[in-house]
């Protein structure tokens, strides 16, 4: 299935699935407030960050009543500052009490990802070096984690098992060698790019003589990564992965690397501070 479909069916499930998960059998404290009570509420961030989830938010709201309006202020990839209201919802003031968390929850986990991969992408700033994600996506939400760091000014380094060889350390075990390894790759699927993670310079060096199409420098140092884009001299694309954080991206990409891969992009991610507000409310 091509991406951008894949992604809109995500939504419609991801919206499906987090209303079951918290409406269930109906908001029995909803039911507190008269059916017929209108109320507008805005979400305002409490903290600068980039924002992300605006499609989810909207089929969360068109699944749960089709008389919500939601008039935003912002589209997914745009920086907010800090007690800035970006979404304006009015509707029905239950709908808009058994929505909020769902939403909010989606919204806060999304531009949070956002915002730490623009952070890092800031770090990166001049070098030329591409910020990569991985698999290390929260459950059920890869295709969105991918999505936001892509909002965030990141790239993705492939979606599954299935767009792209990765063999790593087992996988090469497992066939024999790295060159054995390769040639089976290139067998299975020919239009495919094989990349091929390494932990020495004869791994690179047998990397580069099987003709793989990147690799990965896994926990190299600084001098280790520059001696390997010396070697590679273009050969390859240099990916270098681990020890990646605040303190090390920018000498890392300094080394002359192709692209730096970093997990904490979606898996250690801090959910934005956001906040729903009623503004007011007409009987």
């Amino acid at each position: 299935m091509h991406y951008q479909d894949a992604l809109a069916e995500e939504i419609r499930n991801s919206a499906a699935r987090l209303l079951a998960e918290d409406v269930g059998p109906g908001d029995i404290t909803a039911q507190l407030i008269p059916d017929r009570r209108w109320a507008t509420a805005r979400v305002i961030t409490r903290e600068a960050c980039v924002l992300c989830g605006v499609a989810w938010v909207d089929e969360l709201f068109r699944r749960l009543d089709a008389r919500v309006v939601l008039r935003w202020a912002a589209a997914d990839g745009d920086r907010l500052a800090a007690d800035q209201a970006f979404l304006t919802i009015e509707g029905p003031a239950r709908s808009l009490l058994t929505g909020e968390r769902a939403a909010l929850n989606l919204l806060q986990t999304l531009s949070g990802t956002a915002t730490r991969t623009r952070h890092y992408v800031d770090l990166l700033e001049g070098t030329g070096v591409r910020l990569l994600d991985t698999r290390k996506t929260l459950p059920g939400l890869r295709l969105a984690q991918k999505y936001a760091v892509t909002c965030g000014g990141g790239h993705n380094h492939r979606i599954g098992l299935y767009d792209a060889f990765l063999i790593k350390e087992n996988h090469i075990a497992a066939c024999g060698g790295i060159a054995a390894a390769v040639k089976e790759a290139r067998g299975i699927v020919r239009d495919l790019p094989v990349e091929v993670e390494v932990e020495t310079f004869a791994e690179l060096d047998q990397a580069l003589a099987a003709g793989a199409d990147v690799i990965m420098l896994d926990n190299f140092g600084l001098d280790e990564l520059r001696e390997a884009v010396r070697r590679t001299a273009g050969r390859a694309t240099l990916e270098a992965s681990g020890n990646v954080d605040d303190s090390t991206l920018r000498a890392i990409a300094e080394t002359g690397v192709d692209c730096i891969s970093s997990g904490a992009l979606t898996k250690d991610v801090k959910a934005v501070d956001l906040s729903m507000r009623i503004a007011e409310e007409d009987a």
